[in-house]
Formats: structure tokens, sequence, C-alpha cells
């Protein structure tokens, strides 16, 4: 009988489950996309149906089976991932004999956070130590009710009012430090982090309390407005939005997410009925952010603060939004400072301004326009300096080309000036990044040497006669021309699968393999889909180029030694002559 793993990997597709994640397209037996664990321009992320595995080529170099996927997708553990995936197949998960350290320390930690928001929330809600923050939330027009949701909590003013709860509960100083509940000063005595603050739990999408933020209520305290907590095991600001965990479901059926810049700003629309906001914390939006809210809508609406930094911001939305080919909107605010402000103004006309946001890139010419208003060739050069490398990041042809048409106009010039100077500003892109590529590049040589014999031994198992293709290659060369010894061993184990069998199989093929080998195998049976630079080569000359390596790596090796045999000159005279020979032939 299978094991629950097992069982789980055979009732799911893994083309079907990440194609509902992102987009694959086929690439011969196999599917490849943008790999969504990093940002790139060519597609390295190659899924097998065959084989039931994926791999990125790219950046992450990682791959694995729909577990893995998950775990990496949503950022949690094997024992979370299994869950879920139990869940969604109907496997029963009777008992799991896997010692996942990294899972009970998260659940560790995730209870010590339950805990300490009970304990932030009682007191709010049921002493007279939370009178003042009650009262503040009052006249910010909160209701109770979304008080209870969102679970907010108040901090006394006390120095380890906290952590000595949480010690009654078991949990270490230490642990409650690598938490973020608690601060060592530098005597190293712990006292509680969030002291005389209105208290906000941060959530993941999937409900559970990852960290703290925390609000003075009092004008009169010279201290930060916000403090929140540090990057712990659990939290990692760039990768969270507060109020994911009750704005999901509302941004699919939306199609559409408002993104603001605090936690009142999502509250507040939250309890007036606008379910689909999320808040960054401070005015920072990242790639990870965006990556978060891809899974759930290609559409993003900006909703940041009528300032500088609100417009900084979405100046950095435009460039990671093009990376993920999201749409991106911005509402402009005409009445208050910020989303809640407007809201308690007037719900009706912020409703109304919501449903009429800008296309990002009219919200920018309107910004630089009202920047540099004055009719002067000096602002008009300003105008298009700051704007055009925004317009050189469009991805689609037809919004690009709108989009010169409409500044052309706007400044007075001709489309060709625009485009001249878009392709002066990229011709410097392309310099700077030219140049920093260069700094970071290895070996360019041992790095082609290898991906060749990836390359090749790949071809043969994505053939659909991998038999014929492997007469071809194997009469040019030998199983020991490989420089990877795992290379060496997995075509041998192939050429004795061939003796013995009339037809190929992948998964007949893959039994005969150690679990090392499988690893490396898996690795080689994706790389042939994404590998572009090779696919147009002769397969002949790619041949003779592992032939020459292999050459110049024996006759580097008969040097080295260092006894005076009769047979060492011989050797190296044959060994040169065949060099010369399949160099003659690779020239021809």
């Amino acid at each position: 009988m299978d094991s629950p793993v097992e069982e789980i990997k055979k009732r799911i597709d893994i083309v079907e489950y990440i194609g509902s994640f992102i987009n694959l397209k086929k690439a011969g037996r196999n599917f490849k996309a943008n790999c969504p664990f990093h940002q790139e321009k060519t597609p390295s992320f190659i899924v097998s149906p065959e084989r039931q595995i994926w791999r990125c080529f790219g950046a992450c170099n990682e791959g694995g089976d729909v577990i893995k996927f998950l775990m990496k997708w949503e950022k949690i553990t094997f024992i979370e991932a299994l869950k879920e995936l139990a869940k969604k197949t109907g496997v029963v998960l009777k008992k799991i004999n896997i010692e996942d350290k990294i899972w009970k320390k998260r659940e560790r930690y995730f209870n010590m956070n339950y805990l300490a928001t009970e304990f932030f929330n009682y007191l709010l809600l049921n002493s007279k130590i939370g009178d003042k923050a009650l009262s503040y939330l009052k006249q910010r027009q909160i209701k109770t009710e979304t008080v209870k949701k969102f679970q907010l909590g108040y901090a006394p003013n006390s120095w380890d009012s906290l952590k000595k709860f949480l010690k009654k509960k078991e949990f270490s100083e230490n642990e409650i430090f690598e938490n973020g509940l608690i601060v060592k000063d530098e005597k190293n005595n712990f006292y509680d982090r969030f002291r005389g603050r209105l208290i906000f739990p941060i959530k993941d999408s999937r409900g559970n309390i990852i960290a703290f933020s925390g609000r003075v209520i009092d004008k009169d305290i010279k201290e930060a407005k916000y403090i929140n907590s540090p990057e712990t095991p659990l939290y990692h600001k760039r990768e969270t939005l507060f109020g994911i965990d009750l704005a999901k479901d509302s941004i699919i059926k939306e199609k559409n997410v408002y993104i603001v810049e605090g936690e009142f700003d999502m509250i507040t629309p939250y309890q007036n009925g606008l379910t689909n906001f999320v808040a960054i914390k401070g005015t920072a939006l990242t790639y990870e952010q965006l990556m978060l809210l891809r899974k759930y809508t290609d559409k993003i609406t900006l909703v940041l603060d009528a300032d500088l930094a609100g417009e900084e911001s979405t100046k950095r939305a435009i460039e990671e939004g093009e990376k993920l080919d999201l749409e991106i909107m911005v509402v402009k605010l005409t009445l208050g400072k910020d989303p809640d402000e407007a809201i308690r103004k007037d719900l009706l006309i912020f409703k109304k301004l919501i449903k009429k946001p800008l296309p990002i890139y009219d919200y920018l010419i309107d910004v630089l326009t009202k920047k540099y208003s004055d009719d002067t060739s000096y602002n008009k050069k300003k105008i298009a300096e700051e704007l055009l490398p925004f317009v050189d990041k469009i991805n689609n042809p037809v919004i690009k080309s709108f989009y010169i048409k409409k500044i052309s106009n706007i400044l007075g010039v001709s489309e060709k000036s625009i485009e001249d100077l878009i392709k002066q500003i990229k011709r410097k892109q392309q310099q700077e990044f030219f140049f920093k590529k260069k700094l970071q590049l290895k070996s360019p040589k041992e790095t082609r040497e290898l991906l060749i014999e990836k390359y090749i031994l790949g071809i043969i198992f994505q053939n659909n006669n991998p038999y014929l293709i492997s007469d071809k290659i194997f009469s040019l060369i030998k199983t020991n021309y490989f420089s990877i010894v795992s290379y060496q061993k997995i075509s041998e184990v192939f050429l004795d699968f061939k003796k013995k069998f009339d037809k190929f199989s992948v998964k007949k093929f893959v039994n005969l393999l150690t679990p090392e080998l499988k690893e490396v195998f898996d690795e080689i049976y994706l790389f042939a889909s994404v590998e572009e630079n090779l696919k147009f080569k002769s397969l002949r000359k790619l041949c003779l180029e592992i032939k020459k390596n292999y050459l110049k790596r024996e006759i580097k090796k008969i040097l080295e030694i260092n006894d005076d045999k009769t047979n060492k000159k011989e050797q190296l005279l044959n060994l040169n002559n065949s060099l010369k020979q399949v160099e003659k032939e690779l020239i021809n």
C-alpha cells in the first residue's frame, strides 16, 4: 500500500495543479513558464507530466514534486503542505512519522502569538487598563464588532506584563525574544516590545497570527507613532499584507484589490463593506507582496496617501507590476489625506472615487505635468527624463505605442523624438547591466561544457525515439567522455537498458537508478526544454565539443603525472592528434 505522500502525488496531476497558479505553455514533452519564484524574462521553469516533477533552471535552481511546489509557493513547511494537499485529495493522514522541527517551532510560535493576542484583546475589552485605547477607537468610529473581528488589543504601559504571562504558559525568554515580542537591553535583560500601545495582530493568508503592530494613542508621547515586530521565523515584512486573510475571498470575487498604506486605511473600508482592501507596512510596495496578490488577481488598484511618499511608492509599483504583467490603477484622493479620513468625511464620495481609478501611466503623466507646470523646454526635458524610463518598461506594444503618442502630444514633439529618447535610455541601461553582469560572471567555458553535456543527455530522454537519437550520439562519443561521474553512470544505465528492452519507458528506467542518480536524472530530463541557446546547434557539433573537452582533460591528466613512463609521450601524441582532428572537424 502506498504511503500518504505517494497517494497524494498519485491523485494530483502536477501540470493541472501548477497550471492553476501560473500560466504553463507546452514545450515538447514538458511545459514551461516564467519562474513564479523570481524575476525573469525568459522561461526557465519546467514541469514534466511524465515524471510529475518541476524544476527552475534560473536563479532558484530548485525543483521537486507537487508538495515541494506548494511549500515554496505558500512559504510553508512540509507538514503544512502535506496537510493541505491531503485535505484537497481526500487522503487520510493517520500518523505522520516525520520529524519536522521547523513545523513544530512554527506551530509553537503561532500558539504564542495567539495567546499574546488574547492577552492584548482581553485588556482592551475587559479591563480598565484598556479604557483609554477603547475610547480612542470609538473616536475613530471603529465599532466593537470590528475590534473583535480584527482581534485588536492593548499593550499595558508595563515593562514585563506580556513576558510574565507567556512564561506562565511555558515559553522561554529566548523563544519570546526570537518571536519578536520582547526586547533585550545592553545588560541582557528582557522587556516587552509593545508598551502603552493599541495592538494590531498581523496575519498570513491562512489566518495565522505572525506578528504585531503597535500604535501610540497619546499625542503627547514623543515615540514613533508605530512600532512593528522585527523579522522573525514567522514574519517577513516584504512578504506580508495586513488584512489579506479577510480580503482574499473578496479579491477573487471582485477581480481587483485595493492597496492602502496603514492598518486603519484597511480596517475602515472593511467596516463599511469595502472588503477587498489590504495594507502595506510603510510606503514600500514590494515584488513579494505583488507576487502574493497575483495568486488572487491580476488587477491592482493603489489608494495610497496623497503625499510625496505615496507618489514614490506608486512609481516603484510600476516597475514591479510590469515584471508580473499586472494591470495597475491609481485612485486620486480628493478629500482626506488617506482612505480612513476620506471615508469618515464622506463614504459616498470615496466609493465614487475608487470606482474611477486612473491607469497608472496616466496618473504618472498627471503628477509630472503638475510638478513641471511651466511650459518651458527645460520642464519638457524633465518630464520626458522622469517619465520615459517607465514607458520603456511597458511590455504590451499597443499600450506602449498609445503612451508614446500621448506624451508626444503633451510635450509638443514628434513621436520619433520620444522613441529616440527611449532608445538612448535603453542603451544606457543595457550598458550599466552589461558591466554589472561582467563583474558577476564566472568561467563561461566551464559553464558551457556542463550545459552541453546536460543538454545532450536531456534530448535523448526527451526525444520521441530515445534509442534512435542515442545511436547518433554514442557513435560520436563514449560514456566516459562526460565530465560528471553521475552523467557517465546514467548513460551507462541507459545503454544497458537499451540492450534489455525493445521500447524505452521513463518509469522503468528511473526505477533502475539509485536515489542520488534519480535526482540528477530529473534535472537532466527537464533541462532540454529550457536551454534555448543550444536548441538550434548541430547535434554533431555539440558531441564533438564534448569529445574535444574530454581529450583536453585527458591531456592535462597525463601532463600532471610525474613519472617518465615510455608510453607517456605516445599517449600524448595520440591524444593531440585526436584533438587536432576534432578541432578541424569543428571548424569545417
